[in-house]
């Protein structure tokens, strides 16, 4: 439990120094997404746009995470 409670500080401190990394990250998911989509061929993963849902996700958890902090 120790090192759980000092990763979670850690994660924490990393992330009030880039406020702006989680929804950066969400918006290059949707855009990899959308990239994806264009090419032929790629199957169930770029029909089940994954990566869209995982990025929207990301990217207001990330929001959220930066305004607490």
């Amino acid at each position: 439990m120790q090192s759980f409670n000092q990763f979670l500080d850690n994660l924490s401190e990393f992330l009030s120094k880039r406020k702006g990394l989680v929804p950066l990250l969400g918006i290059l998911l949707v855009v990899l997404n959308f990239v994806l989509r264009l090419i032929p061929g790629l199957g169930w993963f770029a029909e089940s746009d994954l990566l869209l849902h995982l990025g929207v996700i990301l990217g207001i958890l990330g929001f959220l995470i930066a305004w607490a902090l």
